[in-house]
């Protein structure tokens, strides 16, 4: 089989994984700063249960999480969901699963910056929310940019996992050629997508990250 066929399989498995990857990240990233804001609320019972959310969903497998998500709606209550909702477990799964990891990155960079910024703030006449979009979360995106970009690299990797539900993705589709053709090539080929995927994701990063570095 040529390098070309292969390709030509696999294009649709490639769709599929960025798919994921986008809108887990459309998802869970705003889903994470609301997290974050729950995890450091002064609302007692909100505070622990949002604690004991996040504790669950990085103490999992993702592919466990992606199971009970599927399932559950069935063994619960007994709905019978379509076919389509397959792909809509898969974006689900993958979106608290890393909301919960952005919400403690994101909680962090909040945690980490001076009170004497917020009291400077206040002197300003600031109230909280111009306080924290004007002041507070532009230094706090500087601080946790790194961390982020190991969870986006990271999350590239892990689009393959969506192979639990049978979501054909590109590392499924890799594997099925494989075992069709008894050929390795197939999976040396997303080997090196995924190799050049977060290459891409790598250099994004850094860029924006340099961007936002404009006092050095």
């Amino acid at each position: 089989m040529s390098f070309a066929t292969i390709m030509q399989q696999l294009i649709g498995g490639m769709g599929a994984s960025l798919l994921i990857f986008v809108l887990t990240l459309l998802f869970s990233m705003p889903l994470g700063l609301l997290v974050a804001f729950g995890r450091m609320s002064k609302i007692k019972p909100l505070q622990y249960i949002i604690k004991v959310f996040i504790a669950i969903l990085r103490g999992t497998p993702l592919m466990l999480q992606l199971l009970v998500v599927h399932f559950a709606p069935f063994y619960l209550f007994g709905i019978a969901l379509p076919r389509w909702y397959r792909f809509g477990a898969v974006i689900i799964g993958f979106s608290i699963n890393y909301a919960a990891y952005f919400a403690e990155i994101y909680r962090s960079g909040i945690e980490s910056i001076p009170v004497g910024q917020y009291e400077a703030a206040s002197v300003l006449g600031y109230n909280k929310n111009q306080t924290f979009f004007k002041i507070i979360f532009p230094q706090m995106v500087k601080r946790v940019l790194p961390p982020v970009t190991n969870e986006v690299i990271t999350l590239v990797k892990d689009t393959s996992l969506a192979f639990v539900l049978t979501y054909e993705e590109m590392f499924t589709v890799a594997k099925q050629i494989a075992a069709a053709q008894t050929n390795m090539m197939p999976l040396f080929v997303a080997g090196v997508f995924y190799f050049i995927f977060n290459a891409v994701v790598a250099f994004v990063m850094e860029r924006i990250e340099k961007k936002l570095s404009y006092y050095r």
